[in-house]
């Protein structure tokens, strides 16, 4: 049985990796077909009545680890030079405010249609509003650079951004001045606690000489996120941190003390360390999402109750991303469409307390938002595929 398992595994990782390198050409994201995937196995498992074990716990779990290197991975490929102070503003206000008005719309929507009270509607309207880039930047392949970096700079703000309102909301019984007070030194502290886990992560990352080094720079990073959790201290800004730091000792040659670092030295082992992390980073990602489909339920995936609520969530998601591209100034195409719902999305929802879950929002509706958007990005990415080709044609 356990042989049988191992194989199962292997060819469904197998076939993730497959995904992963059609889906530039297909346009398809590997998350469809992952969640479809998954889902395919649990009707043959319950065909063929194996037993399996429950997989619901594990979820938390390779969503968090697959958070954690999501956002390292994205910070890893971002740069830090005054160039590119513009762009992150622009992705900053995309990300924050359709994110901020889409919490309090629908926060107010499940308060009033709900009778819910407006605090628990705002925690459990939250996972909808963060874009997920465990897809938007796996998706982003087959699309202008410029269009690439303000996504990979877009979604990790969202993630982070996300995480922290809602860890502010459910930690906090009041939300007063005092709060506001008490979330300002967590940022105080949590920003000195990375400089200095930052310096010493990279000062190991370069004077390790044993043959395994990665791995250890890894387990230390989700140890200190896992523990600045502990203490309700926003462990993303110290991932965020240290991927643009590593990332960017090129642009950092002009501080002195950056020279102790041995940076040439170090870009070498920083190039190693990212392909690791982008390969665990897929391993992970794949794991999630299949875990995920293979607990899907026909029965959630067309639950005509919360259709009508998916349609309006996904309706306001693309309204409001609309409006703030335009105030931007930044182009639709495809821009408009790469907003997607998805790991952080599961793992937020997962994350709130059974005191502070509503009726209205349900497994049933993570799963339809999480797939709507999706498709719409899908649509959107073969449109713009077209529309290019049509160009050079």
């Amino acid at each position: 049985m356990n042989t049988i398992i191992v194989i199962i595994l292997c060819a469904l990782l197998l076939l993730a990796y497959v995904f992963d390198l059609t889906s530039p050409k297909t346009r398809i994201p590997s998350v469809i077909l992952l969640l479809f995937l998954g889902w395919i196995v649990r009707q043959a498992v319950s065909w063929l009545e194996f037993e399996v074990p429950n997989f619901f716990s594990v979820l938390p779990i390779l969503g968090t680890i697959g958070l954690i290197l999501i956002v390292l991975e994205g910070s890893l490929e971002l740069e830090l030079n005054r160039s590119k102070m513009k762009l992150v503003v622009r992705a900053f206000l995309v990300a924050f405010i359709p994110l901020v008005a889409l919490a309090f719309i629908l926060g107010y929507l499940f308060s009033y249609f709900g009778n819910y009270g407006l605090k628990e509607s705002l925690i459990n309207a939250i996972p909808f509003c963060v874009i997920s880039s465990a897809i938007a930047i796996p998706s982003t392949k087959n699309i202008h650079p410029n269009h690439k970096e303000f996504i990979i700079y877009e979604s990790s703000l969202s993630d982070i951004i996300g995480v922290l309102i809602f860890n502010f909301l459910s930690f906090n019984a009041v939300i007063d001045f005092h709060a506001f007070g008490t979330f300002s030194l967590q940022l105080t502290v949590i920003i000195v606690i990375s400089f200095l886990a930052t310096l010493l992560l990279a000062y190991l990352l370069n004077k390790i000489e044993h043959h395994v080094k990665f791995i250890p720079i890894i387990l230390m990073v989700v140890l200190i996120y896992e523990v600045s959790k502990i203490f309700h201290l926003p462990g993303l800004v110290f991932i965020l941190l240290f991927g643009l730091f590593i990332g960017n000792l090129d642009e950092l040659k002009r501080f002195k003390w950056v020279e102790k670092f041995e940076p040439d030295e170090l870009n070498k082992e920083v190039h190693k360390f990212k392909e690791l992390t982008i390969e665990a980073t897929f391993l992970i990602r794949a794991l999630f999402f299949l875990v995920f489909g293979f607990l899907i339920e026909t029965s959630e995936v067309l639950n005509a109750d919360t259709f009508i609520w998916a349609l309006i969530i996904v309706c306001l998601i693309f309204v409001l991303r609309a409006i703030q591209l335009r105030i931007s100034g930044l182009t639709f195409m495809p821009l408009l469409f790469v907003a997607p719902r998805g790991l952080i999305t599961i793992l937020l929802f997962l994350s709130i307390s059974v005191q502070q879950s509503i009726g209205l929002v349900n497994k049933s509706l993570v799963i339809q938002v999480v797939v709507l958007t999706a498709f719409i990005m899908m649509i959107g990415l073969m449109m713009n595929g077209r529309k290019k080709e049509g160009k050079q044609n």
